[in-house]
């Protein structure tokens, strides 16, 4: 299937993440990658995703500097670790599990906590401004034309 290139559509950072991680296999691929499923049998086992279509996203985003493949046998198997652009990535999963967890977790609450390593404390996810370090949400800014902006 013929994938549609957000990236063309816009001058916008939404449209050219999304052409990146747009669909709803690569977000799932990349948590399990942080969380140590880096395998390629151990992520379709945790998916339940096809072959092909797991092939295609880690290829994906192996091509987008996203994921790096590295080898841990003599035959041709990899393992796939996060490039520092796709730890930037999980910080904004980290940012829509925080949603999930306030609108969707039900009473149940939150599957996963993450414990903060410089304080040992269970937390979330809080956006801050980084000139003033106040919280920051959308009803908090104002969205101004930039350098890249579409003339």
């Amino acid at each position: 299937m013929q994938r549609t290139n957000f990236s063309e559509l816009a001058a916008c950072s939404i449209a050219r993440t999304l052409d990146v991680i747009g669909e709803p296999w690569s977000p799932l691929i990349l948590r399990d990658v942080w969380v140590g499923v880096s395998r390629f049998e151990q992520i379709q086992a945790d998916l339940g995703i096809s072959r092909k279509v797991l092939t295609e996203r880690l290829n994906h985003l192996a091509d987008q500097g996203i994921v790096e493949r590295r080898p841990y046998d003599r035959r041709p198997r990899y393992e796939y670790v996060l490039t520092e652009k796709g730890t930037e990535l999980v910080d904004m999963l980290m940012v829509m599990t925080r949603w999930g967890d306030k609108w969707l977790a039900g009473e149940a609450g939150p599957p996963v906590l993450y414990r903060h390593h410089a304080c040992g404390e269970i937390t979330s996810v809080d956006l801050r401004c980084t000139h003033c370090g106040e919280p920051m949400h959308a009803r908090d800014v104002d969205p101004l034309p930039g350098p890249g902006a579409a003339n």
